[in-house]
């Protein structure tokens, strides 16, 4: 373990490495190996079905394999970012990060292979004969211009995707930067002078994607540790030599003289403040040498104000990151079986990336960079590496061009279809909350929200607009939600594209006032008491908004805790005709291996038998709302009787008042939670039960253990809780918790906006 003593300390990053397993990778089955029979399906006599499966028809390999989704990460070493030529071993930690990333960000399975051979040649005949192996190639850290030739050779004699990604990765990451950038400086392609330092691969690939885009070649000045790049200049390879300019210029700073956009691949304090000067107007500079630009950007900013700057560091605004790319253009082009990356599917990437960057921020992305502005302009042109919407555009846009372009071995049928699953891949909640959604759509809600200040009700809000057919109204002070609007690079207005009520200055102050008092009148509530609940109490408002018929359903509780807010849930909107009270909480929690219902989490400490029986109805109605049929446990210490235990009783009571009458759905208890979801075990403990398969709803005797078993998942097994859903208002209110994130707001607007006719 890493020595805490502090007599031999360790940089962090060698104990990342290191521990608890050395390395970033595993391999893991998955295909079950627990008996004789799994073992003969693996591997003999079974694989052999697959094998001549394969050989009569070898497009069916990505159905009997892993290949379809298996990529190679090959390097020799000779050109390792930021450390040179280190040799094939030592760029293994380095690959295997590639490796990662095409994991964490596109859900691809990659082999990091690190080859030890220098000759350009040789390295393509050895990356050629692992076609059979992999779905595609990504070529890495290899050095200019040996590169070029392993790439050239690959793509010719392979028949599936090649990409060397220091070149074209690079590339597309500055194309999307350069797009946006000329669109903020108002400037076009076809018009700009363009010069660049740095004669290596990335740089090449930058200026010939450039040139796709629209640049003019001679407008193009290429600088590298010799000076210009000029026709007079014999040391020049093929790459190079298509930038040579025919000119008596020599140097960087004769050269720079009104230039649009500089492009530096090259080195630190390369680019000077008097060479800024000499730029254009507004000028872009892509300073994108690591770890140190080649200008820093306060440097360039105090000489030009205006100037528009990308670097490679995440540590300044616009960092131009591979991993912007590389994983989905990847993803795009495995999933459509395209036999290479060509041009047409490399500018579909650009254009994904560049068009992100200029929608709305994704709350995720906000969340992950927190207290940075994602808004569209200067300093922010390309989207943040963890924005979740790279997968569906960027993925979905490289397939659709690779299937108009001809080299897609298996199109897909519908791409809108496929960006929906791309989505749903990475918005774990997308796909269960699709019926919830569907069925929202068929009718226009109003929903208020009580805490309209905080910004995952902003982004929640602005999700709803852009996705939905829901009205939102938020309560807060309009000059606070404008400001916070504007911080999050929402392009809302307060009081066009929503409802604002202020607590502090609504014309309807009198009328709320006097409708709570009427409500709370025989409660203890005075008129003064009225008057200031509704300034201050925002819970209170829209609840009574709710009771006037001015908004459908209320969403509380971002702050604060939840039976304070559901007193005056109950209070205001309980009763009635209709007889509304809380009968309990349901947490949804999307697990690895599929969803489970929790209930109750909040609403009773120790509820009756007659409770709980009502949570089970309530739970059974809302789990259809889902599209699924509910498999109710109610469970307790007790199992089947055999403990005298007060949650036994409890459960059996309820089970007593559960079969007074028929019910439409099965239920099953008293029993313990691993009865609920392990056949076997509950098989051997009570067979013949009520239900077949696990359980997908728990009900509880106590919210301690209902609520406990709700955070054990969220926290130690990566569940995502959708809810919790407030049972037996009839939909007019929802109680959430401060750990909600702003997806988790949209995802309980949409089940508020669903009219209750579609779930009783």
């Amino acid at each position: 373990m890493p020595d805490d003593t502090g007599s031999n300390p360790r940089h962090p990053a060698l104990d990342y490495h290191e521990y608890p397993k050395p390395g970033k990778l595993e391999i893991r089955a998955t295909k079950p190996m627990a008996n004789g029979r799994d073992l003969a399906l693996a591997y003999s006599p079974g694989v052999a079905e697959a094998c001549l499966e394969i050989k009569a028809d070898p497009l069916t390999a990505p159905r009997y394999t892993a290949r379809g989704n298996l990529v190679a990460v090959v390097s020799n070493g000779s050109a390792v970012l930021g450390l040179g030529n280190i040799g094939a071993l030592a760029s293994k930690p380095v690959m295997e990060g590639k490796a990662v990333l095409f994991k964490k960000f596109a859900n691809i399975d990659c082999f990091d292979l690190e080859i030890d051979e220098s000759d350009p040649e040789k390295l393509a005949d050895i990356v050629c004969s692992l076609g059979p192996t992999f779905g595609a190639i990504n070529l890495e850290d290899i050095k200019a211009p040996d590169c070029f030739i392993v790439e050239q050779i690959c793509r010719e004699r392979m028949n599936i995707p090649v990409f060397h990604d220091d070149q074209h990765g690079t590339a597309i990451v500055v194309g999307a930067a350069a797009t946006n950038a000329l669109r903020v400086a108002g400037k076009s392609f076809g018009d700009i002078k363009v010069v660049s330092t740095g004669g290596g691969a990335a740089g090449i690939a930058c200026l010939n994607m450039l040139l796709k885009l629209g640049v003019k070649r001679e407008n193009v000045w290429l600088c590298d540790i010799d000076g210009l790049v000029h026709t007079g200049r014999d040391d020049l390879n093929p790459q190079k030599a298509a930038f040579a300019q025919d000119t008596d210029l020599r140097a960087l700073g004769e050269v720079i003289e009104g230039a649009d956009l500089f492009l530096g691949l090259s080195g630190p304090g390369v680019l000077t403040q008097d060479h800024v000067k000499a730029m254009a107007d507004r000028p872009i500079i892509f300073a994108l040498a690591n770890p140190t630009p080649e200008i820093m950007p306060d440097d360039a900013r105090a000489v030009a104000p205006g100037a528009i700057i990308a670097t490679g560091r995440s540590d300044y605004p616009n960092q131009v990151n591979n991993v912007l790319c590389f994983p989905f253009i990847f993803r795009g082009a495995l999933d459509v079986g395209a036999t290479e990356i060509n041009d047409e599917m490399q500018i579909a990437c650009i254009e994904g990336i560049a068009a992100l960057a200029r929608a709305t921020t994704s709350a995720e992305a906000a969340a992950a960079y927190k207290g940075e502005q994602l808004s569209f302009g200067a300093d922010y042109l390309i989207p943040k590496p963890f924005d979740p919407r790279l997968m569906g555009v960027v993925a979905s846009a490289v397939a659709k061009a690779a299937m108009e372009s001809g080299v897609a071995a298996r199109p897909l049928a519908d791409v809108a279809e496929y960006k929906d699953r791309l989505d749903q891949s990475v918005f774990r909640s997308a796909l269960i909350m699709r019926p919830v959604f569907d069925a929202a759509a068929t009718a226009e809600r109003t929903i208020v929200f009580a805490e309209g200040e905080d910004e995952r009700v902003l982004r929640a809000a602005n999700a709803m607009l852009e996705e939905t057919t829901d009205a939102p109204i938020l309560i807060g002070r309009p000059e606070v939600i404008a400001t916070r609007l504007a911080r999050a690079g929402l392009p809302l207005k307060p009081g066009e594209d929503f409802e604002v009520v202020n607590p502090e200055d609504d014309p309807r102050y009198r009328e709320y006032w006097e409708t709570y008092h009427r409500i709370m009148a025989r409660r203890g509530v005075t008129p003064d008491i009225a008057r200031a609940v509704m300034r201050t109490n925002t819970t209170a408002i829209g609840g009574v908004m709710v009771h006037r018929g001015e908004a459908d359903s209320l969403i509380c509780g971002t702050f604060g805790q939840y039976l304070w807010h559901l007193k005056y849930v109950s209070e205001i909107l309980g009763g009635g005709a209709e007889k509304y009270h809380p009968v309990g909480a349901l947490s949804l929690m999307i697990l690895q291996d599929g969803p489970l219902f929790i209930a109750d989490t909040h609403v009773h400490p120790e509820p009756t038998p007659e409770q709980i029986a009502e949570t089970v109805c309530g739970a059974a109605r809302h789990v259809r709302r889902f599209g699924m049929e509910p498999k109710i446990a109610l469970c307790s210490y007790s199992q089947f009787g055999n403990l005298d235990c007060d949650t036994g009783r409890r459960m059996r009571a309820a089970l007593d008042i559960l079969d007074s009458e028929p019910r439409n759905f099965p239920y099953e208890g008293e029993m313990h939670v691993d009865s609920a979801l392990d056949v076997d075990v509950r098989e051997r403990m009570f067979p013949g039960a009520r239900f077949e398969g696990p359980a997908n709803v728990l009900v509880f005797a106590n919210t301690d253990a209902a609520s406990g078993i709700r955070n054990t998942l969220k926290m130690k097994a990566g569940g995502l809780e959708v809810g919790p859903i407030l049972m037996g208002m009839g939909n007019r209110a929802h109680v959430v918790t401060p750990s909600i994130t702003a997806r988790g707001l949209l995802n309980v607007s949409a089940i508020a906006g669903t009219p209750v006719a579609h779930y009783g």
